[in-house]
């Protein structure tokens, strides 16, 4: 029977458990309608939201359900059939399947707003707020919000588009395969954009042929969908031949051929600053916030798109220039004490080789390096960390190291099992006077060691 009907004012509830399978994901839409604030976290629960019952490893969120109407929820989703006796549950197979289903069809809503997908092994959450403060230059953007890229990420960042115009920026992540793929279907791209493919997450794709098959899966759907094409980093080898002849959007670094638009670093130190033009034009010059040469290919992805969608070269400019990274990403921060490079929110070989690299060409005196282990890469971990170890060891640097996979490496540097110890070590014998690079994965939590520093 039906489960549900609206009335001028509001929802009437008939039944006092529905499921998906007497209610279709439209009538569910009609709910969200007229509640559309979403929570999964029933510790916040804005008034008349709807609480979406997720579980975990460690948790069941059905659960709390009625808690969290209790606290101002108007409704909770929920995929426990044993809960009854609340006439503002809604009982489903699934509940994540449920959350998947809700903001796809809310994204279909919306066929005037352009949504442009990003997903790669680094840069990607640099890549979206670059490219979402040049866009947001010449119309609204919507965006990820910090990490929210993930099955569960994603979807709460569709339900919260607002409006059939504009533009929607969404970051995928992904560490297994099918990832991409499932994501894409979910948040069904106009564009996709994939920032690089290297070695991270070894253990779950297998070999870095995986991850380039995984981050693939982006441009699959481009290409089995009839999309309107990609932007492509065209002085990037594999993504060159991982799109084939998918319409695409072409820029890179200075001499590369076929495109549109060429860009090279000027200076760096401690400051990216660079200069882009297309052929036969002037050049453009920006002075950045970013730590790191390798966000020239960050800033021109951004170049890209702006130029793509009409956005004037001085409002482009602009935007770059005023963009201040935050989350520990290329961030520079001088505390008085000291002159910090903060990149600790994620590390991979690839990303760790650039950070080291980068620094190398920063001039300064009495530099030091805290790295970090780097997680997930299986059992390519031990000759990975040697090879950080091999490149540190000819920096010249103080370094440091922090976990136990550069335990197991062959070095002579200071060694320590974690954070912890560390920031014990800086608090009985502070650090003055140097130029460091804190660099690890998120995990290994160096993003503490600013305050100590």
């Amino acid at each position: 029977m039906a489960c549900v009907s609206r009335s001028r004012e509001k929802i009437v509830y008939l039944c006092a458990l529905c499921t998906l399978n007497n209610m279709n994901v439209s009538e569910l839409y009609e709910i969200f309608l007229q509640h559309p604030v979403v929570t999964t976290d029933s510790r916040r629960t804005p008034k008349d939201s709807i609480f979406f019952a997720l579980k975990g490893e460690t948790f069941d969120g059905n659960q709390y359900a009625s808690k969290a109407l209790e606290q101002g929820c108007s409704f909770a989703i929920v995929d426990d059939a044993k809960i009854s006796g609340n006439e503002r549950f809604i009982l489903v197979d699934n509940v994540l399947e449920t959350l998947q289903q809700l903001a796809h069809y809310h994204r279909e809503q919306m066929p005037g707003k352009m949504i442009i997908q990003i997903t790669g092994t680094n840069g990607k959450t640099t890549t979206k707020e670059l490219v979402s403060t040049v866009l947001s230059q010449v119309a609204p953007v919507q965006w990820t919000q910090g990490n929210l890229n993930n099955h569960i990420g994603v979807p709460l960042t569709l339900l919260t588009l607002q409006d059939d115009n504009g533009f929607g920026v969404i970051e995928t992540g992904a560490n297994h395969p099918g990832e991409i793929a499932q994501l894409s279907k979910i948040v069904d791209p106009d564009m996709g954009l994939i920032t690089n493919v290297g070695r991270a997450h070894l253990e779950g794709f297998g070999s870095f042929e995986g991850v380039k098959k995984t981050k693939g899966e982006l441009y699959d759907y481009i290409r089995r969908e009839g999309k309107i094409g990609i932007f492509l980093n065209a002085s990037d080898e594999n993504l060159v031949e991982m799109a084939g002849d998918l319409p695409a959007v072409r820029y890179g670094l200075t001499g590369t051929d076929g495109a549109e638009v060429w860009g090279e670093v000027v200076e760096c130190n401690p400051f990216v600053k660079f200069r882009y033009r297309q052929e036969h034009t002037q050049w453009h010059t920006v002075q950045t916030h970013l730590i790191g040469a390798y966000n020239i290919h960050n800033l021109m992805t951004a170049v890209a798109v702006g130029m793509q969608f009409g956005v004037p070269f001085p409002l482009i400019n602009e935007a770059l220039a005023n963009y201040q990274p935050t989350n520990n990403r290329s961030e520079y921060r001088d505390t008085g004490r000291n002159h910090l490079i903060i990149d600790a929110y994620n590390a991979n070989p690839t990303s760790m080789s650039a950070a080291l690299d980068n620094f190398s060409r920063i001039k300064a005196e009495n530099k030091m390096m805290i790295l970090g282990d780097m997680r997930e890469l299986g059992a390519d971990s031990k000759a990975e960390h040697q090879r950080v170890v091999d490149v540190a060891a000819k920096s010249g640097a103080e370094v440091w190291l922090v976990g136990k996979n550069f335990a197991d490496t062959q070095n002579t540097f200071r060694l320590f099992p974690d954070v912890e110890a560390v920031k014990t070590e800086l608090q009985t014998n502070p650090i003055e006077g140097r130029t460091i690079l804190i660099k690890g994965s998120n995990g290994t939590k160096l993003f503490q060691l600013p305050e100590y520093l």
